[in-house]
């Protein structure tokens, strides 16, 4: 299973609107995120996360038309970041309220991560469920969360994401 299958690869002229934030400020809490193409064409996941009004969290997603993926076993994500810890997440169906989360430690130069499918946990609302891990047989959204319980600045930078 060498084949590599591209499902968003940012470039100059990529459509940030087709990424949606997600602000803490759904459950009252005040951190900002944004999503910006730069000069070089990789996206930008920038902002602060404050854990005042019960805040702590800034998400990006991208909601795909749901696809196949049990051809694949994991995800590839180049990404270069700030050295914080962030979550790669994705859902299987359009409706499905849970989410399949892996953790990873961003680098200050550019990184593959690869994210197992097997290894991606069920949560909800930042709470592990008692679900099986991803199956990995349809995608219907991909995302990035940064949810350290610290009051931080950050910053990532997602040049593609891809399934192997």
């Amino acid at each position: 299973m060498s084949e590599v299958k591209p499902i968003y690869k940012f470039d100059k002229n990529s459509n940030r609107k087709e990424w949606r934030i997600v602000n803490d400020g759904v459950m009252g809490g005040l951190s900002m995120g944004l999503i910006q193409v730069n000069l070089e064409g990789n996206g930008v996941f920038s902002g602060h996360v404050t854990l005042e009004n019960n805040g702590g969290f800034c998400l990006v997603r991208h909601d795909l038309v749901r696809i196949p993926v049990d051809a694949f076993s994991k995800f590839a994500v180049k990404i270069k970041g700030d050295g914080k810890k962030y979550a790669f997440r994705c859902k299987s169906g359009e409706h499905q309220r849970h989410t399949y989360s892996f953790d990873f430690k961003s680098s200050k130069e550019w990184q593959t991560i690869e994210i197992p499918f097997a290894e991606m946990e069920a949560v909800f609302r930042g709470e592990e469920l008692k679900l099986p891990n991803y199956h990995g047989d349809y995608l219907a959204q991909i995302a990035f969360i940064i949810k350290n319980g610290i009051e931080e600045d950050f910053k990532l930078e997602i040049d593609s994401i891809a399934l192997k």
